[in-house]
């Protein structure tokens, strides 16, 4: 055999014989079935590369994920809620990618929703890629809402508590509202919309007991003591499509899931009498401000194929993804650009949420986060239930904050106590 052909064959041998690079891909839920259908897409454009996703149930999500990462067995990407972000990022679990998104040519920054992309910045770095966003806003009855002499969405509070009492006076609905009991959204948007900064002195202490939050609390309780929102059992029996096709509330404060789920689950007859706005602001001008929720996407540090996990995470990040997963999943996107190319706010319902997600706020990025909203809601259904007032509510809910908090103002102390003692040691040096 020449020479020349045998070099070939063990190059060809040797080039079959190279090993791909498996991205390790955790996704939660539905995305996780879904986001299958991208796979082949992204294997094409990244020969040599193959991603192997493992769906996970959204309840065991958490769990796996810390377990994973104190058992050194973290998968190269995963999907994260919000909330959790800070977490991982002081864990060590996951790397920031400021560098990679600044090098990006895809990830122009003016792209994103600024408030939703701030969701993944904790102490300034970038550590993880909205995938998807989820806010709140106002679900409702038009025809409700007309019946009552209201032409418009409420746009302020004050709009919006009239209509709601005239809803309830006209006696079409037996509640104007539908605030599920256990749930720390609503109360915080409120609170937000009212200036509130939530926690002070570097996300350390507890502020609810400011003007700010007791003023946004009070008029969250009033809604339920004004007998506008069913408190006790009635707020949790029968099924809220159900209730909403009936009639029993006007309005509902939820996300975007439900636009689908409300499609599909309510009669034909309604499909022209119900719609979506942005939240009510407190005064003045609107949207209100409302949350920055929903789902983004980190590296592990501990992932050996960095390289190959951005490019995964890019992926999924682009307006083409974006648009492809919305008509698979309903999930809305978290780039501007995906909007308009991929024609989403030719639906009025879903133009509301583009109008709300240039106004949302991402909750403190900081690992003791959920703790403390659940104690919010727990205060707030005590103070709804008669079982607490206004002031010892949210004096509790401070204590319980600031003890939730105290390891982090232990940190903060030590960490400033170690700048001051490297400072005087350089002044001794110099």
């Amino acid at each position: 055999m020449p020479l020349f052909l045998a070099c070939l064959l063990l190059a060809a041998c040797a080039g079959s014989g190279r090993e791909e690079a498996v991205v390790e891909f955790w996704a939660m839920g539905r995305e996780g079935e879904l986001v299958q259908e991208l796979v082949p897409g992204f294997e094409e454009r990244h020969p040599g590369v193959r991603v192997r996703v493992q769906q996970i149930p959204w309840s065991a999500a958490h769990e796996k994920i810390v377990t994973a990462y104190a058992g050194g067995a973290m998968p190269d990407v995963l999907q994260v809620g919000n909330t959790w972000i800070a977490e991982l990022a002081v864990l060590g679990a996951i790397e920031p990618l400021g560098k990679e998104l600044a090098a990006s040519g895809s990830g122009a920054r003016e792209d994103w929703f600024p408030g939703v992309l701030e969701a993944g910045v904790v102490d300034g770095r970038t550590w993880a890629l909205p995938w998807y966003v989820d806010t709140r806003l106002l679900f409702y009855r038009s025809d409700l809402l007309e019946r009552a002499g209201a032409a418009q969405p409420p746009r302020t509070w004050s709009d919006w508590m009239e209509v709601m009492t005239r809803i309830r006076e006209a006696g079409d609905s037996a509640h104007a509202i539908l605030l599920p009991l256990g749930e720390w959204e609503t109360p915080v948007i409120l609170a937000l919309q009212n200036g509130s900064h939530l926690l002070a002195d570097d996300d350390t202490r507890a502020a609810f007991q400011t003007p700010e939050f007791r003023g946004a609390f009070e008029f969250y309780v009033d809604l339920f003591r004004k007998g506008l929102a069913p408190t006790g059992s009635e707020a949790q029996a029968g099924s809220v499509y159900q209730g909403f096709a009936e009639g029993l509330f006007a309005f509902l404060v939820t996300g975007p899931w439900n636009l689908r789920e409300f499609r599909d689950r309510l009669p034909a007859e309604l499909a022209s009498d119900w719609t979506t706005a942005p939240m009510p602001a407190r005064e003045g001008e609107g949207p209100g401000v409302s949350l920055a929720l929903g789902a983004s996407l980190a590296v592990a540090r501990t992932s050996t194929h960095r390289e190959e996990s951005w490019r995964w995470v890019e992926y999924l990040t682009e307006p083409a993804q974006q648009i492809a997963f919305y008509r698979s999943a309903g999930d809305l996107p978290a780039r501007r650009s995906a909007w308009s190319d991929g024609g989403i706010t030719e639906d009025p319902r879903a133009a509301s949420f583009f109008a709300q997600l240039a106004r949302v706020v991402p909750p403190p990025r900081i690992p003791e986060w959920e703790r403390i909203a659940a104690r919010i809601a727990q205060h707030a259904e005590a103070a709804i239930r008669g079982d607490a007032t206004i002031d010892t509510a949210l004096a509790a809910l401070d204590a319980d904050a600031d003890r939730i908090l105290e390891k982090r103002r232990w940190l903060r102390a030590r960490d400033a106590s170690d700048a001051s003692d490297a400072a005087a040691d350089g002044a001794v040096n110099e």
